[in-house]
């Protein structure tokens, strides 16, 4: 601990040098640019790995990188429960979406800002989650007065949940929330209402919020997060350990049928149609379905951030199929390094995005308008220097470090206020 300067807590379900999460990374950028000023801490869980929820890391302190890191056990209470509980939840969730669809959701919170309905069941759900930790919780209800303030990212996770509950006028939140069932749990519209601050990652993600839980949202804004630029490694040295071609639409993060399910076979129609283009698809990250062995298609797994930047650096563009996004740190890096990218226009989240730079991004809603829009980028380099200029200057303007940790400063200094 550093002597005279206040204390403040990040709160996230996993967090360490081998974790490989979008949340987890925002979290680690924002804690280390704060040990300057604040001593820093992080409490997490001991699970590494988000598909097994074992854990595998030690209990105890570890200091990274200037950062407290305080591990707790996970131990999920009836995990054998779990899918039973969340499915007596579910009706809440459905009401709740149908009344957001009809927007009555936010008009009826003047009314009725607090929703109980089936709250003990998701309780329950939440409580056999795999990120369950009493220890955790039970840290933050008996030191909390030693914080200036916790910030509790992703309300997906009972972490969050319960630090909204037993230190919530001394909370900020960052929900990296999206338009998702478990978005519109009744128990949200409890810990939303206890919370100090929340701070939204873009525009469409506040809209969400708030339209979601009315007036149960108190103090809110935009906090948002930068990126990080590691220096990158000898690009032949890359090409050659992961098999990587010369012209390929690169895709960063997990590899699950949920990502990409429509992105694989879009791509493959592609090339089909268009078989004289040398273009490949590089995907990057943990596989988590079986693989696809197609000649157009090539799997690196797990890579370094050093080896990540030289592939986005070399990419001819880079992807994003998600239908659900908070912010998007992958658009952003491949932006900052003025690369074209291409996005699911499903997601509002990444559609702003595409408007807000000017079109440094394209979006696609059906397999015909990925076609049309990929075209566009792997036949004509007019466009893809186009687009990368727009990209980095967009990046520039409205993701540099100064006015995000201005923000999030604002936000920890005005806790008890």
């Amino acid at each position: 601990m550093q002597e005279n300067k206040e204390k403040v807590a990040f709160v996230v379900v996993r967090y360490g040098k081998d974790i490989n999460g979008g949340a987890e990374y925002h979290c680690q950028m924002l804690a280390e640019r704060l040990t300057s000023e604040y001593d820093v801490e992080v409490l997490t869980t001991c699970v590494r790995n988000a598909e097994t929820g074992k854990n595998e890391y030690e209990e105890g302190n570890e200091y990274w990188n200037g950062v407290l890191i305080r591990r707790f056990k996970a131990d999920p209470i009836h995990p054998e429960n779990e899918k039973r509980y969340a499915k007596a939840a579910k009706p809440a969730r459905k009401w709740r979406r149908f009344l957001y669809r009809i927007r009555l959701l936010a008009p009826l919170s003047y009314l009725h800002p607090l929703w109980e309905y089936k709250q003990k069941d998701e309780i329950q759900a939440m409580n056999a989650s795999i990120f369950y930790s009493s220890g955790l919780q039970l840290f933050v209800k008996k030191y909390r007065d030693e914080y200036k303030a916790f910030i509790a990212m992703s309300l997906d996770y009972p972490t969050f949940y319960y630090t909204a509950i037993d230190a919530g006028d001394k909370t900020i939140a960052i929900p990296t929330m999206h338009y998702v069932g478990i978005s519109f749990r009744s128990l949200l519209t409890t810990a939303i209402s206890k919370i100090a601050y929340v701070g939204f990652n873009t525009g469409e993600e506040q809209k969400l919020g708030e339209r979601i839980f009315g007036k149960a949202l108190g103090k809110h804004g935009i906090i948002s997060v930068g990126i990080e630029t590691p220096e990158a490694v000898d690009w032949n040295t890359t090409k050659t350990k992961y098999g990587l071609p010369d012209d390929y639409l690169l895709y960063v993060g997990r590899i699950t049928r949920v990502k990409l399910y429509r992105l694989l076979p879009y791509f493959l129609d592609y090339k089909k149609k268009y078989k004289e283009s040398p273009l490949k698809l590089v995907l990057v990250g943990g596989v988590t379905i079986d693989k696809i062995n197609h000649p157009d298609i090539i799997y690196t797994g797990y890579v370094s951030d050093e080896e990540k930047i030289t592939i986005i650096r070399h990419a001819k563009a880079v992807v994003n199929p998600s239908n659900g996004e908070s912010l998007s740190l992958i658009l952003l890096e491949a932006m900052n390094e003025e690369k074209p990218v291409l996005v699911n226009g499903c997601c509002a989240v990444l559609k702003e995005h595409c408007y807000k730079s000017n079109f440094a991004s394209l979006y696609y809603t059906t397999n015909a308008g990925f076609r049309k829009q990929l075209y566009k980028i792997d036949h004509f380099s007019d466009v893809r220097k186009e687009m990368g200029q727009k990209g980095k200057k967009y990046v520039a303007e409205n993701y540099n470090w100064t006015l995000i940790i201005g923000r999030l400063r604002k936000a920890i200094e005005e806790i008890g206020k």
